[in-house]
């Protein structure tokens, strides 16, 4: 049995289907039923609990071969975190509790960056579940393509994205949502000992430059890509809502300025399938690739 969390998301529901097709029994972890409906038609079993109750969690856990974390994304955290930490103190305890044979955990590129950012909160995560006992391997995946569904709407009407990528020519590591949730399927039944970590790309390096022209592929029209100033940035955060916009504008200076990078450029890193005009395609159709 593999306990998912996170499995109404992209990367925790294509996850979940990869197991359900080679076979394997699913328990879907939801924050309430009517979320696991669906789930349930599909032959899972379905476990409620919130991801701050450390004991609906470990109940949610149990009799594990294999549980995969996927914490909520917080895009404006209060300062120092304190929604991530209430997470993480659940899960590790939930976790210890529960003693599944082993984790998977859903990190990111940059959760080694050396200056604080948006994406420390998975340094946290990292920490806290490194001192665990169990088999736990960290995935650490790129950039999201998918993140291009912001600019769906203004490449239609404007034949424009607006990119806080700089300069847009600039290529970085990008993935598609669905090989995450392809290779988080295939290691999660992989057998380990200890603690690993697991980095995860497309295949190839992506720039806003390139999107910009899948988009124009794809919509059959000029799309280009415009840099959003750096120095409007705290400004349009926070006309948009955000309250504390500092870890956001300091995780795009870790891409714009290469201290968010995977370890050796890369190198090592998983190469994913999907390339990026099936990815923008299915965005732009609202489905998945």
């Amino acid at each position: 049995m593999y306990a998912i969390t996170g499995i109404t998301g992209k990367v925790g529901g294509q996850l979940a289907r990869c197991l359900l097709a080679a076979g394997q029994p699913v328990r879907a972890v939801v924050r309430d039923a009517y979320k696991g409906e669906g789930w349930s038609a599909l032959g899972c079993e379905v476990a409620v609990a919130e991801m701050e109750d450390a004991a609906a969690l470990a109940a949610a856990f149990q009799d594990t071969s294999g549980v995969f974390i996927l914490p909520p994304p917080e895009f404006d955290p209060a300062p120092g975190y304190p929604e991530a930490r209430a997470v993480i103190s659940s899960v590790g305890a939930a976790l210890t509790t529960a003693r599944p044979d082993k984790v998977l955990c859903l990190s990111t590129i940059g959760a080694d960056a050396v200056h604080d950012n948006l994406l420390s909160q998975r340094t946290l995560l990292e920490r806290a579940l490194g001192e665990l006992a169990l088999p736990t391997t960290f995935l650490r995946p790129a950039w999201f393509v998918d993140n291009a569904a912001w600019d769906v709407a203004s490449a239609r009407a404007e034949g424009l994205i607006h990119s806080f990528l700089l300069p847009t020519d600039k290529a970085v590591p990008m993935v598609a949502t669905q090989d995450i949730g392809r290779v988080a399927a295939e290691l999660i039944r992989e057998e380990w000992t200890g603690h690993r970590i697991v980095e995860l790309e497309g295949p190839h390096r992506l720039s806003p430059d390139d999107l910009a022209a899948a988009f124009a592929q794809v919509l059959a029209k000029p799309v280009r890509a415009v840099p959003v100033p750096r120095e409007t940035w705290e400004v349009l955060f926070r006309a948009q809502g955000m309250k504390n916009p500092l870890p956001r504008i300091r995780m795009l200076d870790g891409f714009n300025q290469g201290w968010i990078e995977f370890q050796n450029q890369g190198r090592k890193a998983l190469k994913g399938r999907i390339d990026v005009v099936t990815a923008i395609a299915a965005l732009v159709a609202g489905t998945e690739a």
